[in-house]
Order: structure tokens, then C-alpha cells, then sequence
């Protein structure tokens, strides 16, 4: 997704760059927006059909973004089946509009980041958004309940005894406030007026048995934290958190809403502004994926008509007797060792020998090479290219058969100083000149122009007579009579042939 992935970060950058100046500016007073991101949990199912979900996802993100303004909670549902998108956000109870605007707009830059899972849940320290493909606003409960721990301890005992005290009150208040409740508790014997603050939320959806279950699990897990100084819990219907620092807003005055209509809408709008782009970025993943599966399933039909072609003519050698005759592909018969695989020598059931070509490959571009260097050869014919005998391709791999030239290559000559002394000044000279004959034919046969591109001593073979034969055409390039021959794309081996 890369320039997708960039977008997304530097577009949520800035607007919480604008979010803050706009905040310096406000002339009302703002409560704490508590933006900051404890959580975020991905779903663990993947997005069904892209076409239908996305749309489906990012339209109930909307139609919870126009609720959470006025109400500081909202749900939504668009779409059915295993394509529908459900939505929930919630701000806590202490949030004024203008905050809960705040906490959300970082939560909905937050959750599209969980594509292509189709369920995520971002935990705000204000607010909460989570989106599903199926209706979840009742569940209360689930495998994905924790508490976090903060990283600092408070020893005293008196300051265990506060938070203990706090979060029962929270637990007690919160089902018959609307499902929220915050509380100050102070610690006895400590100076600078040290207490212990709690807050809990339910999500509205829940009724009052539920809200109240779900406190009660939270602040159990929660409680398990002490003495560290702060710990949050993090439930399927609920958050819960307690600290020794003050986290708590006051009261919500509706005086204080009034002045920041103009900021909530500014930042209302730049989060939709943040929310688009992340979905045309989401929507630019997409294409690039169908494009490349449709130029692979192109390739592989291709390569589908090539295979069913070369079993119906007579290239076409059974796996089992090429595995016969290189006696199940023994080291002891292993000749040579090439970029796609290994060539073995084989003595057919007539006596006749070959050279066995064995490819590895588990990717369609490999495959590619085979079936191109299959049509490559058995498309030309000339005394110095190496004469393709057939093919194996409907076993567990790729076999390639040629006739079997016992001198093997030219570089075991060139290279070797004992070897060197066989090839004379005249069997060099038919060498050269063989293997610039076979080079002319592949450039200016009628039929195609071949070009090999990956030309070295190791590839030019040596008949009895240290006649030379060119081969491997694995990455022969073919043009068409309009087509010019000359690339200037590097392939092959990296290699000085003189």
C-alpha cells in the first residue's frame, strides 16, 4: 500500500496540527479531550468482498460521525450478510461535545488502519469506536477483555485502599447515570491533597444488567494491577481507568458549547477530509490488487494453454520414465547446475541418452521461463542449438529433455588448464564461428528474432566433435518482424564472453 500508508499518517499529522492551534485559539473552556490512543485491536477475519464492504464500512462511519456531535454516542448498520458494516463509538460522560468531537476524530483515523479485517476496536483514553460485520451493540463481554498496567507503583497502602474505594463507588454509580460515573477519592495520611480518580463508561446500547456485569468483570481485572499507580480496562462494553494523577473533566456546563460550534465543525470536517483520504487510499490498495490478480490469472491462462498443448503433441514425456532414467535423480547423474535448476544425464529404455533439465520453481514467473523456453527451442532448428527432445509437465516439477552432448560445456575447457590443451587453435576457430552461427539464426530466423540475452561459455555446449550447440533459452526474448531486436534490458548472468 506504501504511498497509500504514508498518506494516511502525514493527512492524520495534520489535522491534529490544526486540531491543536485550534485549541490554543478556542476562547471557551475545554475540559481535557483525552485523545490519547491506548488500543487498537484488529479483528482477526478478513473483509469478504472489498467491493461491497468498503463502501458498507465507511458509510456507517459516517452515519455514526453525525450522531456522536450532538449525543457523544452513536450507532449505525449498512449493508447485509457477511458484507454489512455495524458501528458503535461512545465518549465518556465528562466529555463536552466540542471534546467528544475531539477523542473521536483521532479514533476514526485510527480503526480503517485494521483493513483488510473486517472488526477493529479503538480505545481512546475519552472514547471508543468499534466496527464489525454483524450487530454486537448488546455483547458485554469477550475473549479480547484486558486491563493494561501503568508502568509506575504506589506503594502505600492507604493509596491501594482509595482506588479500591473509588472504583467501587464508579461500579455502584455508573449503571444508573446512563452508564457513566467518575470519582475522587482521597488518601488518608498523604499531604497535597493526594486521591485516587476513577471513571467508567458503558456503552449506552447495553441495559442496566449488562452494564453492570461488565463493570464488575473490568474492575476486577483492573484492580489486579495494584500498586501500579494507574491501570485501564479494556472490555467488549465498557472502559474503565484509575490514577493517582487527575484525568476528570468537570461537570459539562452547556455554556461552554456555544463557543466551540465554529472549532467543533472545523474539526468535524478535517477528520471527514482525513477519513477520505484514507479511504482512497484504501480504495488505491484495492485497484493495484484486482490489477495484479487479473495480469497473473491472464498469465496463468496462458500458461495453462501452453501446458495443454505440449501434452497433446509429442514433446510430451511421462514424469516416471525420466525419473527411470536419471535412476530418481541421483547425484551420481548430475551434470550440471543452471540459474532455474539441476541437468541430469538419463539412459532411455531404447539406450538412447539425454540430458535432463529439472526445474524449481514455485511461483508463475518461473513457470513462465519454463513454458517460454519450451516454445523458444521447439520453435527453431539448427546444427549449433541444442536440440529439444521434449518435456515433462504434469509431475510434481518441470523437466526439460535435450539430446546429451558428452563434452558438456565450454567453460569445463576454457576454465580448466589440464582440459584447455584438447581444444586447438582450429576446433577454437569452428567454436567461435558455430556459436556465431547459431546467434544469426536466432536473430534473423523467418519465423522469430530470438534474441538470448544470456550468452556465456556455460551455456554453449560441446557435441563429440566439440561441435558448439547454444542453450538455455530460459530467458530468450522473441520480437516480431515489426518489432526491433535491440534491448537495453539488463538479464542473465553479469559476464565478460571473449
Amino acid at each position: 500500500m506504501g504511498m497509500g500508508i504514508q498518506l494516511v499518517y502525514a493527512s492524520k499529522y495534520i489535522l491534529f496540527s490544526v486540531i491543536t492551534f485550534l485549541l490554543l485559539q478556542a476562547t471557551s473552556t475545554l475540559g481535557k479531550p483525552r485523545d490519547q490512543t491506548v488500543r487498537v485491536i484488529c479483528g482477526k477475519e478478513l473483509e469478504h468482498n472489498t467491493t461491497a464492504y468498503v463502501p458498507n464500512f465507511f458509510g456507517s462511519m459516517e452515519k455514526v460521525r453525525q450522531q456522536i456531535g450532538t449525543s457523544g454516542f452513536g450507532t449505525a448498520g449498512t449493508g447485509t450478510g457477511p458484507d454489512a458494516s455495524y458501528g458503535l463509538a461512545q465518549c465518556h460522560g465528562d466529555l463536552s461535545s466540542l471534546e467528544c468531537v475531539l477523542c473521536h476524530s483521532q479514533a476514526r483515523t485510527m480503526l480503517p488502519q485494521c483493513f483488510p479485517f473486517n472488526g477493529g476496536r479503538a480505545f481512546i483514553d475519552g472514547c471508543f469506536l468499534r466496527f464489525e460485520n454483524y450487530s454486537f451493540f448488546d455483547e458485554y463481554k469477550g475473549p479480547e477483555d484486558t486491563a493494561i498496567c501503568g508502568n509506575f507503583t504506589q506503594n502505600d497502602p492507604n493509596y491501594r485502599q482509595a482506588a479500591k474505594e473509588a472504583v467501587m463507588q464508579v461500579v455502584d454509580g455508573a449503571p444508573d447515570n446512563r452508564g457513566f460515573a467518575k470519582a475522587r477519592m482521597a488518601v488518608a495520611g498523604m499531604a497535597n491533597e493526594s486521591a485516587a480518580y476513577a471513571l467508567g463508561q458503558c456503552w449506552r446500547s447495553l441495559n442496566r444488567s449488562s452494564c453492570s456485569t461488565c463493570l464488575q468483570i473490568a474492575s476486577a481485572s483492573m484492580l489486579r494491577c495494584l500498586p501500579r499507580s494507574e491501570a485501564r480496562a479494556l472490555n467488549t462494553g465498557c472502559f474503565m481507568r484509575y490514577s493517582n494523577t487527575d484525568f476528570l473533566n468537570q461537570d459539562i456546563k452547556n455554556s461552554s458549547r456555544g463557543g466551540g460550534m465554529r472549532t467543533e465543525l472545523i474539526v468535524s470536517v478535517l477528520s471527514s477530509v482525513v477519513v477520505l483520504i484514507i479511504g482512497l487510499a484504501i480504495g488505491t490498495y484495492i485497484w493495484k490488487r484486482r490489477y495484479i490478480q487479473k495480469k497473473r490469472k491472464g498469465g496463468s491462462t496462458d500458461v495453462k494453454k501452453l501446458a495443454k498443448t505440449l501434452q497433446d503433441s509429442n514433446l510430451e514425456f511421462k514424469y516416471s520414465t525420466l525419473e527411470k532414467a536419471t535412476n530418481n535423480f541421483s547425484l551420481d547423474n548430475k551434470i550440471g547446475q543452471g540459474g532455474f535448476g539441476s541437468v541430469y544425464k538419463g539412459t532411455l529404455s531404447d539406450g538412447r541418452e539425454i540430458a535432463v533439465k529439472r526445474f524449481f520453481f514455485d511461483n508463475r514467473h518461473r513457470a513462465a521461463d519454463f513454458y517460454n523456453e519450451v516454445n523458444m527451442i521447439s520453435s527453431v532448428e539448427h546444427k549449433n542449438l541444442v536440440r529439444l527432445l521434449g518435456c515433462s509437465c504434469s509431475g510434481p516439477e518441470s523437466l526439460l529433455v535435450y539430446e546429451f552432448l558428452p563434452n558438456k560445456s565450454l567453460d569445463r575447457f576454457i576454465f580448466d588448464t589440464s582440459n584447455s590443451r584438447a581444444l586447438d587453435w582450429d576446433k577454437r576457430y569452428n567454436i567461435i564461428t558455430g556459436t556465431v552461427e547459431g546467434l544469426i539464426y536466432l536473430h534473423e530466423n523467418s519465423k522469430f528474432k530470438i534474441i538470448h540475452r544470456d550468452i556465456k561459455a556455460s551455456n554453449i555446449l560441446l557435441d563429440q566433435k566439440h561441435q558448439a550447440k547454444i542453450a538455455d533459452f530460459g530467458l530468450a526474448r522473441s520480437f516480431q518482424d515489426s518489432k526491433s531486436h535491440i534491448s537495453t534490458a539488463v538479464a542473465g548472468t553479469l559476464y565478460v564472453f571473449s
